[in-house]
């Protein structure tokens, strides 16, 4: 322990150190310890602090959800959520990969301010998680799934209550048979689905803080971070091979790359027809589907739905043969396009609606901690999407900054590039030229408008915006 002498330690004391001595926010106050990101202006607002769920999915796309139109795939849960809550129609992920999307959820920040630039650079965690003002605002906490980022093992975490993940297949986990890591202690496979496994934790968290005494019950912070839909993509019994005999349309310009793979694709361990990988992809999220209407049936039966925020994002999209490409990584709208379903009985009055303005992973954590009462730290780059929550026709963002860095061994050089609510200008380090996109006109991004009459007229407006963007300025 820390020697004191009156109030001064004698040797420097971290936030994460006080909370592993201090426990909770609660003993915080005790101590006469302040807790100072808590906004006591709207935390009288919302005197009954909400409790908050945040479900993340891996490789989910925008459209890929029952109540989007997709032709054939059931998502019963999902669809529930978007009849319960606000669906947004324009969220995305300024860098498309796994970790740097994870690591922005987190932080509220872009990747080059996080570090994160890849699935190879580690998680330093010397940026401040939503969940660490969450903890020091009297929520408990918990983390309960897929962490993949990289670093030696999973990052010390003391401001969680729960931390359930895996390191296994260097984080990527497995459908079966994957060890989990629960508050430190490594436990060998159960046998369970990993979805059903990490949902289960999820609601026993839940149910512990719900036993506790009214007096004594702090508001909960529940994330929920799925494998689903990482390849190789692995069904459980009921669901593996419900998709089987769907007929399956794929985009006209995968025709000739299609052909020279006979009939095959190669992206990491997954190939195998491009069909049925298709197919078992919708399977494995209509079996996430259904944990996810678990674990909300679970909330609801428990009383807690009106009082309880839950999110549904996806932590970026996939491509499945547009542009010749598959996978993550580009700058295309499958790719960096993801879902994004709030259901937030207390904080807005038009549930089944939809909002179009555009929203960031970055505004994930500034607006968790907004809903929350908690004043969001000036070093986070989001910015809180719960004006739009709450008013549909609310302002919202007017251009965003797309960046991507080249790592091995995949092929897709790195870039920077502006989104704008009808444009998309992209700038390739090499071996490509530029991109410029008229999406109201253009939406799947066939004709490059670059070096074109128009193109040459929006370029210098479009580079401008991405000096700007670059430089850290927000354009609103």
């Amino acid at each position: 322990m820390f020697k004191q002498r009156g109030n001064i330690f004698r040797h420097p004391i971290t936030r994460r150190e006080m909370l592993k001595l201090i426990g909770s926010a609660s003993i915080a106050s005790t101590m006469g310890l302040p807790l100072s990101n808590i906004n006591t202006a709207h935390a009288g607002i919302l005197a009954d602090r909400p409790n908050i769920v945040f479900i993340l999915s891996d490789n989910c796309r925008w459209d890929t959800m029952g109540f989007m139109g997709h032709p054939f795939i059931q998502t019963p849960g999902m669809d529930q959520l978007a009849r319960e809550g606000l669906v947004f129609r324009n969220a995305f992920h300024p860098t498309p990969l796994c970790s740097p999307s994870r690591a922005s959820i987190l932080t509220g920040t872009y990747a080059h301010t996080h570090g994160v630039l890849n699935n190879h650079t580690p998680w330093t965690g010397q940026k401040t998680t939503f969940l660490e003002y969450m903890k020091e605002a009297g929520y408990d906490t918990a983390f309960v799934g897929k962490w993949h980022m990289p670093g030696k093992g999973l990052p010390d975490m003391p401001y969680l209550d729960q931390f359930v993940s895996y390191t296994y297949r260097e984080g990527q986990g497995s459908y079966y048979n994957c060890p989990l890591v629960v508050n430190g202690k490594t436990f060998p496979p159960t046998g369970k689905y990993i979805t059903e496994e990490v949902t289960d934790y999820a609601i026993d968290f839940i149910q512990k803080n719900q036993s506790q005494p009214d007096g004594k019950r702090n508001p909960f912070c529940l994330y929920l971070s799925h494998r689903t839909a990482h390849p190789p993509f692995i069904s459980p019994k009921g669901i593996k091979g419900m998709y089987n005999k769907e007929k399956i349309s794929l985009p006209e310009e995968i025709d000739s790359w299609f052909s020279r793979t006979n009939g095959n694709v190669f992206q990491g361990i997954m190939m195998g027809s491009y069909e049925n990988q298709y197919r078992k992809y919708c399977e494995t999220i209509t079996a996430m589907d259904r944990d996810i209407a678990r674990l909300v049936d679970t909330i609801d039966e428990m009383g807690l739905k009106d009082n309880t925020v839950v999110i549904y994002a996806g932590d970026d999209g996939m491509l499945w043969g547009e542009h010749r490409c598959h996978g993550i990584r580009e700058p295309y709208e499958p790719s960096i396009r993801t879902p994004f379903i709030v259901r937030a009985p207390s904080l807005t009055n038009d549930s089944g609606g939809n909002r179009d303005q555009m929203i960031l992973n970055i505004d994930i954590a500034p607006t968790l901690l907004d809903i929350a009462g908690v004043s969001v730290p000036s070093d986070m780059e989001g910015e809180s999407i719960l004006p739009v929550v709450q008013n549909k026709v609310a302002t919202g963002r007017k251009a965003w900054l797309l960046e991507f860095w080249k790592y091995f061994p995949e092929n897709t050089p790195s870039y920077v590039g502006v989104r704008t609510e009808r444009h998309k200008y992209i700038e390739y380090e090499r071996g490509r030229d530029p991109e410029l996109f008229d999406l109201l006109a253009d939406p799947e991004e066939k004709h490059n408008l670059y070096n074109t009459p128009e193109g040459l007229k929006l370029v210098p407006d479009l580079k401008e915006l991405l000096v700007q963007l670059k430089s850290g300025k927000k354009i609103v």
